[in-house]
């Protein structure tokens, strides 16, 4: 049940269609925190704006700087507070740090009351998901990847900045019953997929004995918590990684899992190369199981070698102890299993069913999930020479 929410790097991509902005006249907050700010105005004609959870718009300004701003929203005004300020909390705790690896845009400024935030805009940036379409997200960026989340979970965990709240996914409680809410502004492959949850037993028993391990850590770190390949943004030869508005303490395994479940789902859903090497080949609703397991299987060999070379960038910025923690590897490689049914729900409110491919991923999410001691090689979290 994720979303792209737009960043500051993202919210440039070229190859992201535009949209036509929000109108600046009913939003003065805009101006007035760009005049503050000393940059002027927003040139209009050049405005754009992208896909996104947030009203967003970027662009020159009148005294040549390049903006982006956001202005957080949500389901309740108290949901959007709170994900400004975990995007404040980590600016200051990373401006604290400051550790390289953790780099992103520059953050301009910001407005409590509007909940606007205004970074610098930085041009010809591409995602990480649009890297790994074409196949660039390579072992040595993943080594890289693994080092930034590592300088994140090496952060100090000060609880009088960071939100120590309960991450909200997996949602254990709907598992039991959807509220009517729920219920009635779901679409057809979300409710599907409730159903596929809400009837599998076992599932459940692991699903809530990850959340009670997470709940029970002792050691719990600053984590980016909804971590994707897309929030890992490409520019001028170097990495970052942003969309900061889920920071919280937590488990770490949450983001180690994330980032191997996005290429775990990515083999199995994502441009299968090994099926007859045809570019514009997609899976579609009559592709059987077995077609897709097999051509799962042939993608996860090709990408295990970028999963390791995450752990290994990860395991150089954390002592040797906490990245050769057995239990933080199960508990990853569970995560990983959970996150395909996120990307499930992700792909269902986006298309409203629930094709072959996502019945696959969720098979195997299911499997990981049930034992997750048995995938730790499988998936690159294993010792390596």
């Amino acid at each position: 049940m994720t979303d792209n929410n737009g960043t500051a790097l993202g919210e440039a991509k070229q190859t992201r269609a535009r949209y036509d902005p929000p109108a600046l006249d009913k939003a003065p907050q805009v101006a007035r925190l760009l005049d503050r700010l000393g940059l002027g105005a927003f040139e209009p004609d050049e405005l754009t704006s992208h896909v996104g959870r947030n009203d967003n718009w970027s662009g020159p300004s009148t005294t040549g700087d390049r903006v982006f701003v956001k202005q957080l929203s949500g389901p309740s005004l108290e949901d959007a507070r709170r994900r400004f300020e975990r995007l404040l909390a980590f600016e200051t705790l990373a401006a604290r740090a400051g550790d390289d690896a953790l780099a992103g845009p520059s953050l301009l400024g910001s407005d409590e009351e509007s909940l606007l935030v205004a970074f610098e805009l930085i041009d010809d940036a591409r995602s990480g998901s649009e890297l790994a379409a074409d196949d660039s997200f390579d072992a040595g960026l993943c080594r890289r990847a693994g080092q930034i989340t590592g300088a994140l979970h090496a952060l100090p965990a000060d609880t009088t900045l960071l939100d120590g709240a309960a991450h909200a996914l997996p949602a254990t409680d709907k598992m039991r019953a959807l509220p009517l809410h729920a219920f009635t502004g779901a679409t057809f492959g979300e409710l599907e997929t409730w159903r596929l949850l809400q009837t599998d037993r076992e599932l459940f028993d692991a699903l809530v004995a990850l959340r009670e391990r997470e709940a029970a850590l002792a050691d719990r770190r600053p984590i980016h918590g909804d971590m994707r390949l897309d929030q890992y943004l490409w520019a001028d030869g170097r990495l970052c990684l942003t969309d900061w508005e889920e920071f919280r303490l937590g488990d770490p395994a949450r983001d180690i899992g994330a980032f191997i479940g996005e290429w775990l789902y990515f083999a199995i859903r994502g441009i299968p190369k090994s099926l007859g090497n045809e570019p514009d080949f997609s899976f579609e609703h009559e592709t059987t199981h077995e077609e897709i397991l097999a051509h799962g299987v042939r993608e996860l060999d090709r990408y295990r070698p970028r999963m390791q070379a995450y752990w290994a960038g990860y395991r150089t910025a954390r002592s040797a102890a906490d990245s050769a923690d057995e239990s933080l590897r199960a508990r990853a490689i569970a995560f990983a299993g959970w996150h395909m049914f996120d990307r499930m729900f992700a792909t269902a409110m986006v298309g409203g069913r629930v094709l072959a491919a996502d019945r696959a991923c969720a098979g195997i999410g299911r499997t990981i999930l049930l034992s997750p001691d048995n995938f730790i090689d499988v998936l690159g979290l294993g010792e390596q020479p």
